[in-house]
């Protein structure tokens, strides 16, 4: 469970988020919608520790995050598929996916173990694994984005904007994606950001909209 207390946000000496609270329960998917701007991606940037709260609290079940610097997030189970993919390109694929976990030093039995469930989950992966990540379309990136944050993100995984610009093919294995990794992960909690509601069709338990930085509709 992820619980954000009243976190606020300050870039550039403006107002980017205000005063947000709300709890993410394990094993929902949570969608976070509202215009660009509003203060989506701002908020998985806040919880990842790459833009810092100036007040509140966010906690991952008993974890302070504000006491864990950036890079030390990730290792506490938190998954991350930014909208710009950030695919290395001088690597495949697999090492693309690998990445965080060696990063956290985990055991390659675990993570050939965390490999595996990727590739139940996105199986359109399995033929790309040799492949150069500047070979990839920018659809296939952010499926590659979602298996790298599903390779760490053992409790959590935050996608930021996952459907905006992919094809209509592509989003719908997208879609079956989630689905799939809902029955393999049961107990994971999914955050979507989204400009377009639609396009999340029947996906969110859960759905928290941001205007201008500041939470005005609770779940529904």
């Amino acid at each position: 469970m992820l619980t954000l207390d009243n976190v606020s946000v300050r870039l550039a000496g403006a107002s980017v988020l205000r005063g947000v609270t709300g709890t993410l329960l394990a094993g929902t998917a949570v969608a976070v919608v509202g215009h660009n701007g509003a203060g989506k991606t701002t908020l998985l940037r806040t919880i990842m520790g790459l833009a810092r709260a100036h007040e509140g609290r966010i906690l991952l079940g008993n974890d302070d995050l504000m006491r864990w610097p950036a890079h030390r997030r990730a290792g506490l189970g938190i998954g991350y598929a930014p909208e710009e993919r950030v695919i290395f390109p001088t690597m495949t694929v697999l090492e693309n996916l690998r990445l965080p976990c060696e990063v956290d030093r985990l055991p390659d039995t675990d993570i050939q173990a965390r490999l595996e469930m990727v590739l139940d989950v996105v199986p359109q992966l399995g033929d790309m694994l040799p492949r150069s990540g500047a070979a990839l379309s920018g659809g296939q990136g952010k499926m590659v984005a979602l298996g790298r944050a599903l390779m760490i993100g053992t409790r959590m995984v935050l996608l930021d904007e996952p459907f905006q610009g992919l094809a209509p093919v592509l989003a719908l294995q997208y879609a079956e994606a989630l689905g799939r990794l809902r029955q393999i992960c049961p107990e994971l909690c999914i955050v979507i950001t989204e400009s377009n509601a639609s396009l999340l069709q029947d996906i969110p338990d859960q759905t928290l909209v941001l205007a201008r930085g500041a939470l005005v509709e609770g779940a529904h």
